[in-house]
C-alpha cells in the first residue's frame, strides 16, 4: 500500500483537511461575535454620544478587519482540498451541497464584502446612519453565512431529502427537508451562541490584562470589561442549554456518538451511569478506570432513573468512531463550558459587591480563559466530526469511499507544506493582533487606515482627557 510516514492517503486527506479547518475555524468563531459587538458599539455611541463606545469601535474595528481578511484567506483552501483529496465525495455529493454553497456566497459572502468597505472605512463619508447600516449588515452577513455552512455540515450529520441517481449521486428531491435537516436548528443555535460567547471571552480577557496593568481609569477598558462580563454572564448558561438540547438530539439520530461520547462500551438495561473520567480502550472493548456516578447518565439523557441505553458492544467494530478522541474532546468541552460558567457567576457577584474593576483575582481568571473559547469551539468540532465517523455523509457514505484516488506522497508533502505555511503566515497575523491588544482604546483612537478619531481639546493631553471624562455621571455609564 502507498504510504507517506507509515500512513495512507486517506488518513493524510483526513489530517490535511482536519488542520486546515481547525486553523480556519478560529478566525469565523471570533469574527461572526465581533461583527455583533462592533454593531453595538456603534448603535451605543450614535445613541449615548458617549465617546468611549467610538475609541472602542476603533480599537476592534482594525483587529476585526485582519480576522476577518484571515478568516478568507484559510477557507480558501478548504475549497480546493475538495476537488484535489476528495473529488469522489464532491462529485457524488456536489448537486445537494454545491447550491447550498452557492447560496451562502450570494447571500451572505456579497453582502459582507459589500458593506466592509463602508464600516472600516466609511463613517466620515456616508453618514452615521448609513455607516451604523453597513455595520450591521456585515454583522447579519456573518450570521448568514454560518447559517449555510452549518446547514451543508448538518444534512452531512443528518441526510434527508435526497435520492441517489443511476451513477451514485446524492439528487436534491426536497430542499426544505435538505436545508432543514433535523439537526441544523440544534447545530445553528449552539455554534453562533459558542461564537458570541468566544468573542466576549477574547474581550473579556483584554480588558482584564489592561486592569491588571493598572489602567482601570480608562472608561475604555473598564467599558469593554463590563459588557463582557454581562455577555458571558447571559450566554454561558445559555449556552450549557443549547448543548444538552443538541446532545439529546444527537442521541436521537446519530446514537454510536453519544456511545463514544458517553464512553458506553456497555449496554445498560437498568439505570445508565454518568462516566466522568476513564481511559477508553477500544480494542479492548472496555473503560478502564472509569469513575462513574450510578445512574446520573440516564437523568441527563432523559432515559430516567431506571432508564436503558445501548452500547458499543451493540455495533460492529468498522462502524465505531475513534473514541477516545470524541470522548475526551468532548470533556474538554464541557469541561471549559463549566469554567465559563464560573466565570459569569463570579463577574455578577463581583458587580453586586461594586468590586467588578477591582477583583484582580477575577482579572486573572478572565485573562487566563481569554482563548478559552477557541479551544472549546475546535474540541467541540472534534466531537461532532470524529464522532460521525466512519461516515462522511451520515449512513450513507463512508469516508473511506470519499478519497480521490491520489498518491499518498502527494497528499502528505501538501500537508507538511500547510503546517509550515499556516504556522509562519497566519501566526505573523495573530502576533499582530495581540500586538494591537496590547494597547488600551485611547482618546484619539483611530479607526481602519487612520480614520480620524475624536477631536482633542488645545493644550490637553490624552491622559488629562481621559481623567477628565471620568468625572461625575459620565463615570456611572460604564456598568
Amino acid at each position: 500500500m502507498d504510504t507517506f510516514l507509515g500512513l495512507d492517503a486517506l488518513v493524510l486527506a483526513r489530517l490535511q483537511f482536519a488542520f486546515t479547518v481547525a486553523f480556519h475555524f478560529i478566525f469565523p468563531a471570533f469574527s461572526i461575535g465581533l461583527a455583533s459587538y462592533l454593531a453595538v458599539l456603534n448603535a451605543m455611541f450614535l445613541f449615548t454620544k458617549d465617546e468611549a463606545y467610538l475609541r472602542l469601535f476603533r480599537f476592534w474595528v482594525k483587529i476585526f478587519a485582519i480576522a476577518f481578511a484571515m478568516g478568507v484567506v484559510s477557507g480558501i483552501v478548504m475549497s480546493y482540498q475538495f476537488g484535489t483529496n476528495w473529488s469522489v465525495f464532491s462529485d457524488r455529493t456536489g448537486p445537494v451541497l454545491g447550491p447550498l454553497m452557492a447560496y451562502e456566497v450570494l447571500t451572505a459572502f456579497f453582502l459582507e464584502a459589500g458593506f466592509l468597505g463602508i464600516m472600516l472605512f466609511g463613517r466620515q463619508k456616508v453618514g452615521p446612519g448609513l455607516h451604523m447600516f453597513a455595520t450591521a449588515m456585515v454583522a447579519v452577513g456573518t450570521a448568514i453565512s454560518a447559517t449555510w455552512i452549518l446547514s451543508v455540515n448538518s444534512w452531512m450529520h443528518t441526510p434527508q431529502g435526497y435520492g441517489i441517481n443511476d451513477v451514485g449521486q446524492f439528487v436534491p428531491e426536497d430542499w426544505w427537508a435538505i436545508i432543514f435537516n433535523p439537526s441544523f436548528p440544534y447545530r445553528l443555535a449552539h455554534t453562533l451562541t459558542a461564537a458570541y460567547l468566544t468573542t466576549a471571552f477574547i474581550v473579556g480577557g483584554v480588558g482584564a490584562w489592561h486592569l491588571l496593568r493598572g489602567r482601570g481609569d480608562n472608561r475604555g477598558v473598564r467599558t469593554m470589561f463590563s459588557m463582557a462580563m454581562w455577555m458571558i454572564a447571559v450566554t454561558a448558561p445559555l449556552q450549557i442549554v443549547l448543548g444538552h438540547e443538541h446532545g439529546l438530539n444527537t442521541l436521537e439520530h446519530q446514537p454510536v456518538k453519544i456511545m463514544a461520547m458517553e464512553g458506553h462500551f456497555e449496554s445498560h438495561d437498568d439505570g445508565v451511569p454518568l462516566v466522568l473520567f476513564g481511559w477508553p480502550d477500544q480494542e479492548a472493548g472496555e473503560m478502564r478506570y472509569g469513575l462513574e456516578i450510578p445512574r446520573v447518565g440516564g437523568l441527563i439523557l432523559e432515559q430516567g432513573w431506571n432508564g436503558s441505553l445501548p452500547g458499543l458492544d451493540t455495533v460492529a467494530a468498522e462502524d465505531e468512531p475513534p473514541v477516545a478522541l470524541v470522548f475526551w474532546t468532548f470533556r474538554v468541552m464541557v469541561g471549559i463550558g463549566m469554567l465559563m460558567l464560573g466565570v459569569g457567576l463570579w463577574g455578577l457577584w463581583a458587580r453586586w459587591r461594586a468590586r467588578l474593576y477591582e477583583a484582580r483575582w477575577l482579572h486573572r481568571a478572565a485573562l487566563l480563559m481569554g482563548p478559552s473559547g477557541l479551544v472549546a469551539v475546535i474540541a467541540g468540532w472534534i466531537t461532532t466530526e470524529a464522532g460521525r465517523q466512519p461516515y462522511v455523509v451520515y449512513g450513507a457514505m463512508r469516508t473511506a469511499e470519499a478519497v480521490s484516488p491520489i498518491d499518498a506522497q502527494a497528499v502528505g508533502a501538501s500537508l507538511i507544506a500547510f503546517v509550515v505555511i499556516y504556522f509562519c503566515v497566519f501566526g505573523a497575523g495573530v502576533l499582530y493582533i495581540l500586538r494591537l491588544m496590547s494597547h488600551a482604546p485611547e482618546v484619539g483612537e483611530t479607526g481602519a487606515r487612520g480614520e480620524p478619531g475624536p477631536v482633542r481639546t488645545a493644550g490637553v493631553t490624552p491622559q488629562q482627557q481621559i481623567r477628565r471624562s471620568h468625572v461625575g455621571p459620565d463615570r456611572r455609564q460604564e456598568t
